[in-house]
């Protein structure tokens, strides 16, 4: 597809390095201002001088999403800046220790449910109004082929990272008469940070890396796509109903 995206406001959260930071720099080789959301304020500099060679404009966020006061007051700004979102992708995310259910950690359980499910809750309570303000406003997240498994020790990454997909399922929905189309993507495995912690044993170098999969995602936020409600599983290289097996 690789359509443009000149004139058009993108959000990207987790933007610092991985699949975000990926995502961002293509969002911005498409002509996207990109609002890049991340805790690490070098991985966003870095972000910004990519972007810039490119030819692209970024605006840097630096922000923990657990402050979810914050994300509306982020809200607010773009609004005053802006008058409208036309693309979120909600990236950021934590695997969890690997461990037994009942070995799991409260404070560990409490901080991934916090950052993979309620951070993406308060970015849609946030940046929904700005979403439709858009001609074709687009939201897609990041989803898991965990979530069709039962994989051993993954509690923590598999239970938030189910009902994340039940977010996004009802989000889609409830978007099916709008302008607003709303999405999601499983990256499968790929050489990245979050995947090195859940799976140390792993040689890192048999994996792709995470640039792969970044212009199927900037694909997704185009106002061409058209698509809602769908997953699309790198794993498969197809789309299916968010919720729904291969």
């Amino acid at each position: 597809m690789a359509s443009s995206l000149k004139g058009r406001v993108v959000l990207i959260t987790g933007a610092s390095r991985g699949i975000g930071y990926e995502a961002a720099l293509e969002a911005g080789r498409r002509g996207a201002h990109v609002i890049a959301v991340a805790r690490t304020v070098g991985g966003l500099e870095d972000l910004d001088d990519a972007i810039k060679a490119e030819g692209g404009e970024a605006t840097l966020v630096p922000l923990d999403l657990k402050d979810f006061d914050a994300i509306d007051r982020l809200g607010k700004v773009i609004f005053e800046r802006w008058g409208r979102l036309d693309g979120l992708i909600g990236n950021a995310g934590i695997a969890g220790t690997l461990t037994p259910i009942g070995h799991i950690d409260p404070k560990e359980f409490g901080d991934a449910l916090a950052l993979n499910v309620t951070a993406n809750y308060r970015l849609i309570r946030s940046l929904d109004p700005l979403l439709r303000q858009s001609d074709a406003g687009r939201a897609l997240f990041v989803s898991s082929g965990i979530v069709t498994a039962s994989v051993p020790y993954f509690g923590i990454y598999t239970t938030t990272k189910m009902a994340l997909d039940g977010l996004i399922r009802v989000y889609a929905a409830e978007m099916a008469n709008t302008k607003v189309r709303v999405n999601a993507i499983n990256p499968g495995p790929l050489r990245t940070r979050l995947r090195a912690k859940a799976i140390p044993g792993e040689d890192p170098m048999t994996l792709d890396p995470p640039a792969v999969i970044a212009p199927k995602m900037i694909d997704m936020i185009s106002p061409e796509w058209i698509e809602n409600g769908l997953v699309y599983d790198r794993d498969h290289d197809a789309m299916r109903p968010i919720g729904v097996s291969p």
